[in-house]
């Protein structure tokens, strides 16, 4: 279980979607902190603004991964001596199904707005940048109507993918917690629909997830 190592910042949103995982699998790591924004004056690379590559990088033994969520698929089907360790993927065809599907939903639906909305809600000014007020309306508006649809399906189950935490819902983790924390209104967007409220704070509330915000306080970055 040694021989894992994630390169990268623990704010990045892609290593900290890795690094939620690898916790969740209770898998030992060698977490290596490679600083970009030393130096330099930009965008935030771990908003994926800039870098479709996104900023992290998985290896394991001599398997290489870029992409956050294909290395978290890798994580979830990854041996361990457990038998009890949890199910991120689902324990069926049909569950494996939905939190896929769910999956999607989180990179081609949630993901773009709630970006848009981290940087010019949270980012721009720190940096010196005018926010751009149509784009945050535009990106607003496209985030309410992906958690409206959130909250539908949440009225009906526990978790996205079912009535377990999956890697449906811990995809979200990231973006969801720079909305929350930095922005009221994207805090507002969370906390004005009843069950994706009360979905956050069960996924929020995670042991995974407190160690990586632990990991990020102790290296903060450049804001």
């Amino acid at each position: 279980m040694g021989s894992i190592k994630v390169f990268g910042l623990p704010t990045s949103t892609d290593v900290a979607r890795v690094l939620t995982c690898l916790f969740e699998k209770e898998l030992e790591f060698q977490l290596i902190r490679i600083d970009t924004y030393k130096g330099k004056r930009k965008v935030p690379e771990f908003l994926r603004l800039q870098d479709i590559s996104g900023q992290v990088t998985f290896k394991d033994e001599e398997k290489m991964l870029l992409d956050s969520r294909e290395i978290c698929r890798y994580i979830a089907d990854y041996p361990t001596s457990e038998p009890s360790t949890k199910k991120l993927l689902g324990t069926g065809i049909l569950e494996r199904a939905s939190v896929e599907q769910w999956l999607q939903a989180e990179s081609e639906n949630f993901e773009p707005p709630s970006s848009a909305l981290v940087f010019h809600l949270a980012f721009a000014v720190p940096m010196g940048i005018n926010p751009d007020q149509a784009i945050i309306k535009t990106n607003e508006d496209q985030l309410a109507k992906v958690l409206d649809i959130y909250d539908q399906r949440l009225a009906l189950s526990e978790y996205l993918g079912g009535d377990e935490f999956t890697l449906a819902d811990l995809s979200h983790l990231p973006y969801s917690n720079y909305l929350m924390s930095r922005s009221d209104r994207g805090r507002r967007l969370f906390e004005s629909r009843k069950n994706v409220e009360r979905w956050w704070k069960k996924i929020s509330s995670r042991s995974s997830w407190l160690k990586v915000l632990e990991l990020q306080n102790e290296h903060p970055g450049p804001f």
